[in-house]
């Protein structure tokens, strides 16, 4: 799915917790994320500190979708 949406030109953001898999579906832009149950939060942490790390992940992914990219690449911290 996410190849043919960039097919359309719309560039996408794969947000996932198994990279490998990622790149296996030839998905362009990947944000790794938390864990495979919570891939977006951690529910041990303060609702504070949690919405810290939602919006961190969600700036990296936001920052991913503005890149211009050639190949495959994770963004990482």
């Amino acid at each position: 799915m996410v190849k043919e949406i960039e097919r359309a030109g719309i560039p996408v953001v794969h947000m996932c917790t198994v990279t490998p898999i990622s790149m296996t579906v030839g998905a362009n832009r990947i944000v790794p994320t938390i864990a495979i149950p919570h891939p977006l939060g951690n529910p041990d942490l303060d609702p504070e500190e949690e919405k810290a790390l939602r919006r961190k992940l969600v700036e990296r992914a936001l920052r991913a979708l503005s890149t211009e990219v050639e190949e495959q690449t994770i963004f990482e911290e």
